[in-house]
């Protein structure tokens, strides 16, 4: 087998920059000198967007930036000992030993499993002290084909011998059973962290005589627990990064949930956790699969109080109605493209009766207009059913989603709009979740989520809906839209202040997605005779573009006001902002709320305004200076969001320097984005 690590890919005692990603691009350019990648660009790209998704340092100095690449041609190990350490995102500071791990996409499983045993031999002191002395790279290589060459620790066994004590009461001596422990760790890559998270865990439960047994779901092959050592375990540790396979295993044992790397991290607090789950009966615990499921998922969320449980519905909602909607929208603006406006006069006679063959007057452009507006409406159709089916969904898991269905295509017939399709949403789901809570005899339980709870959530729901609400909303829904028609002037842009305002005060939270919503809900009523729904839009998307624009500018002006990690994050700010993803200035917010957060709403406001007073439109609902063509006014547009992006800027960065705040030094490491 190739050996991983050649004197050629060591680095001792260098300077390769302040941050993560000067020492991965210098580390992945030794992996390309080496002949194992095609290209550093490629295989630098992969490596730092793993980074950005969970920062890769762990105690001790240690750093193991890695990924799969399809630059990579042979596995490669390249590693450096740093004269100037790199923060890479450890809770004890920076690092100075650098391991990199490049994979191909199809590495196969012996290569797999020395990468991993490699990352296992980082947690001990012994080698990482003997890494620090090496005086030359051959004595790195050394030391790690010897590390590789070992054979791994081995695990405590299932049937750890029981500590021996005195009974109080006899004065005989008893044996008292040690706690068991099960966990599973896993990582998206399955090289490094996985391993890492399994030996401090199994290293911390030694130490404090508990027995803890792992299961690690990696990329060089995994051994399911043993049945038996699960049902024994008082409780369970999922350290992971990603979804575990065969989580149904551990359904009902209690369960400490965390991200891998904190099985690194805090190997010791996670089994003090996972001991104290097992002592409490009220502890979360693994849900079981079925219709069970939604009856552990309910007690889990015992504790919220209804706002919490309605902004979580509304989120769920908005979160899958988008996709419904951006490609909708997309197709409507391309059509007005390609077939003018009045192609909604005739998108439905040109589409039935032409074809390529039998093109329409006006020929294949009109042709293929009618053909993508009429695709695009379609799926906005969806928009209101959308919406309500996956709030109840939030509310009742599956069982909600037919009743929900039904009630926002109830909503939507009633012309009531996303207003009905959230009221309706919200009926269903709790409908839908009090039916599920019936006691029914056991031959009926198996039709109760497919047949009994559509059936009478959708009679319930709906028949409110038609009976009693529809009506109302819809008339509430027409005066709101005739009062927006009617704005010019002074009011157009006071909504434009106070719509720029909501998109920028959550980031993407329940109030941005409000006005997100209302803003894509009026998008098909608009028309050349009556474009305040698509100024609504326009004003909207400009807006919800301006914090993370103004926080990569920010970066850029000052970089001394922020973190290694925040300037790393303002790169990706740019391109999340120029697509209109508002959650781009999310890890800037998450550390400093009170600048970050009134800082951009008063450079949305500012957009907001202006776009509303110079009447720019858009006909898509998402995609920011990506759908240019669907953009009304557009040189307004990009000057308005170029005003709210220099203002947002500017404030953040006057609020950093003379609001007194503790230095960016002492922050933890801000959360990551990645693209």
């Amino acid at each position: 087998m190739t050996q991983l690590i050649t004197p050629q890919l060591v680095t001792l005692d260098q300077n390769l920059g302040d941050s993560p990603a000067d020492v991965i691009r210098v580390l992945a350019g030794k992996v390309a000198a080496s002949g194992r990648a095609s290209e550093v660009e490629g295989l630098f790209a992969d490596a730092f967007a793993r980074e950005q998704k969970t920062a890769t340092g762990v105690p001790g100095g240690i750093a193991i930036p890695h990924c799969r690449s399809a630059a990579v041609q042979e596995p490669a190990l390249a590693m450096a000992r740093l004269s100037h350490k790199v923060d890479f995102g450890a809770k004890d500071g920076p690092a100075d030993l650098i391991f990199f791990i490049a994979a191909p996409d199809g590495a196969d499983q012996e290569h797999l499993k020395l990468l991993s045993k490699l990352a296992r031999s980082l947690i001990k002191k012994d080698f990482t002290a003997a890494l620090r002395a090496a005086a030359t790279e051959q004595d790195i290589v050394d030391l790690v084909d010897g590390a590789l060459a070992d054979k791994p620790a081995a695990a405590p066994a299932a049937d750890t011998a029981p500590a021996a004590a005195a009974s109080p009461a006899t004065g005989t001596t008893t044996t008292a059973a040690p706690k068991r422990i099960v966990a599973v760790t896993a990582c998206p890559t399955g090289i490094a962290h996985t391993y890492m998270a399994a030996d401090s865990l199994v290293a911390a439960a030694k130490e404090m005589g508990v027995d803890l047994q792992v299961e690690t779901q990696g990329s060089s092959g995994a051994k399911p627990l043993d049945p038996a050592v699960i049902a024994a375990a008082d409780a369970v540790i999922f350290a992971v990064d990603v979804d575990v396979r065969g989580k149904e295993r551990f359904a009902g044992k209690p369960v400490i949930n965390a991200p891998v790397k904190r099985g690194i991290d805090e190997p010791t607090k996670m089994v003090e956790e996972a001991l104290a789950a097992a002592e409490d009966p009220r502890a979360r615990r693994v849900p079981h699969a079925g219709a069970e499921e939604q009856a552990e998922r309910a007690e889990e969320e015992k504790g919220e109080h209804i706002g919490q449980k309605l902004k979580r519905a509304l989120l769920t909602g908005v979160s899958y109605m988008i996709p419904f909607v951006a490609g909708g929208g997309l197709l409507i603006a391309l059509g007005f493209l390609l077939g003018g406006y009045d192609i909604t006069e005739v998108a439905d006679k040109v589409v039935l009766e032409n074809n390529f063959t039998n093109l329409p007057e006006g020929g294949l452009s009109i042709y293929l207009g009618a053909v993508a507006f009429k695709i695009g409406a379609l799926s906005m159709g969806f928009l209101v059913p959308a919406l309500a089916g996956y709030i109840a969904y939030a509310i009742a898991d599956r069982p909600g989603i037919a009743p929900g269905f039904v009630a926002g295509a109830v909503a939507s017939f009633m012309d009531a709009g996303f207003l009905g399709g959230i009221i309706g949403g919200l009926l269903a789901g709790y409908i839908a979740y009090l039916i599920g809570t019936w006691q029914v005899p056991r031959w009926l339980r198996g039709l109760m989520p497919v047949v009994i709870i559509p059936l009478l959530g959708s009679i319930f729901a709906s028949g409110l809906m038609f009976l009693v609400l529809g009506g109302p909303i819809a008339g509430l829904t027409l005066a709101l839209n005739n009062w927006l028609t009617g704005m010019s002037g002074a009011s157009a842009v006071v909504l434009g202040i106070i719509l720029g305002l909501m998109m920028c005060f959550d980031l993407g939270g329940p109030v941005n997605k409000v006005a997100y919503a209302f803003a894509v809900a009026g998008l098909t009523a608009g028309s050349a005779d009556n474009q305040a729904p698509w100024l609504i839009m326009g004003t909207v998307m400009a807006a919800g573009m301006v914090p993370p624009l103004a926080m990569a500018l920010a970066t850029v002006l000052n970089k001394k006001l922020f973190t290694l990690n925040e300037r790393e994050n303002g790169k990706a700010a740019w391109l999340l902002g120029a697509s209109f993803i508002s959650e781009g200035a999310i890890p800037f917010a998450a550390t400093d709320p009170l600048r970050v957060i009134p800082a951009s709403m008063v450079g949305g406001a500012l957009t907001g305004a202006l776009c509303m007073a110079t009447g720019v439109t858009s006909q898509a609902p998402h995609g920011g200076f990506f759908v240019f063509f669907a953009i009304g006014n557009l040189p307004m547009f990009i000057i308005a969001i170029v005003a709210g992006m220099v203002v947002s800027a500017l404030a953040v960065i006057a609020l950093k320097r003379f609001a007194v705040k503790k230095p960016v030094e002492a922050e933890a490491a801000p959360a990551t984005v990645s693209v």
